[in-house]
Parts: structure tokens; C-alpha cells; sequence
């Protein structure tokens, strides 16, 4: 079933390529959505695939690539919009 997520992790997430370690992870997946950096520090990903793809991502998430310190994740579950064709970094 097609769900969507949004994921907000707080930490030391800029500056140690946790964007690009989203990307590469939801590409694999065949996940579609993106990754920004939030002037707050954050990094905000959006993502629209299968439940147990996107519960992969969120774990993902929790570990994250090395040099990046987890603080904290909130993840909120919605429904698809269809909006994303593909994965992208956003800048």
C-alpha cells in the first residue's frame, strides 16, 4: 500500500552528507519525495512509497551516515499525493 511520510531529524545533520546518504538509501527503494536542509538545522524528507520501504527509510534515518549525531526524529505519516516522480536532493 502507497503511503507518505514526512521526517524531520534534529542533530548534527548538515555538513556530514546526510542528504546524499537519504538519496542514495530511497533510490534503492525506488522511493519518490526529497531531502532539504531547514534554515533550523534540520533535515526535512518527504518521501511517498511502500509502508515497509519507507519504515526502512525512517530507520535509515535513525542511523544516519557517519559523522552525523541523531538528536531526534519526527516522523508523520499521510496520505500519498502523487506530486514526486522521482527522488531529489533539494537545495
Amino acid at each position: 500500500m502507497q503511503t507518505r511520510v514526512t521526517i524531520k531529524v534534529k542533530g548534527s545533520v548538515q555538513g556530514v552528507f546526510f542528504r546524499q546518504y537519504v538519496k542514495d538509501f530511497a533510490d534503492k527503494l525506488r522511493l519518490k519525495g526529497m531531502v532539504r536542509n531547514l534554515l533550523s538545522g534540520e533535515v526535512e524528507v518527504i518521501a511517498e512509497g511502500e509502508e515497509s520501504d519507507l519504515r526502512s527509510l525512517v530507520k535509515a534515518c535513525h542511523e544516519g551516515p557517519k559523522g552525523a549525531l541523531i538528536d531526534d526524529i519526527q516522523v508523520i505519516h499521510e496520505q500519498p499525493t502523487g506530486e514526486f516522480k522521482s527522488f531529489r536532493v533539494s537545495f
